[in-house]
């Protein structure tokens, strides 16, 4: 009965250890290892681009079950950078992002979808200027392992594209600037 038991028990462990859990990660904002931008078509004529520089979140990830893939991220709206102060005092305005008002913009994610190899989709809610709306990320996974400092890190890159008027920032800019394309950097640190 003893060696069934003990048979019994090793089985159990290496049954368990192929479901291996998601490692939760901080997204390395301290030291500048993640960006989140965007672009938007600019009077019908060129690319602005721009940046959000405080946010902040998590997202846990398993490479060997990427479909259990999460994240948050919280966005502080009022650290918008174009490179030009009077756009971004005029992004932050009411006319735009209207920061006084909706000081964040937030992402939580719902599933993800494997497309091939270390690629597939996001899907989530997004947050901004006060409306809800499902959004998709388009995500490669760039590669995980151990840093110079004794940690492990795991990084993504991703695109989504937005419609302005989808949340209620309608004011008209030109020819072809409906369309918002977020660009998104991500690495995180193993908790």
């Amino acid at each position: 009965m003893i060696k069934i038991t003990k048979l019994l028990l090793v089985s159990l462990i290496l049954f368990s250890s192929q479901f291996s859990h998601a490692a939760d990660y901080k997204i390395d904002i301290k030291g500048q290892h993640a960006f989140i931008q965007f672009r938007i078509i600019h009077l019908g004529y060129s690319w602005l681009y721009g940046n959000f520089n405080k946010f902040s979140g998590d997202f846990s990830f398993d490479k060997n079950n990427p479909e259990a893939a999460k994240t948050s991220v919280v966005i502080n709206m009022a650290s918008v950078d174009t490179n030009h102060a009077e756009r971004d005092k005029h992004l932050r305005g009411d006319a735009f992002f209207d920061v006084k008002n909706y000081p964040e913009m937030k992402f939580e994610s719902t599933h993800f979808s494997p497309t091939e190899e270390n690629m597939g989709m996001l899907y989530g809610n997004l947050t901004l200027h006060g409306v809800t709306k499902p959004v998709s990320i388009k995500l490669t996974h760039m590669g995980e392992g151990k840093d110079p400092w004794g940690g492990y890190r795991s990084g993504f890159s991703g695109t989504a594209e937005i419609n302005r008027s989808d949340f209620g920032i309608t004011k008209k800019l030109g020819p072809g600037t409906e369309k918002v394309e977020i660009i998104l950097s991500i690495e995180g640190i193993r908790k």
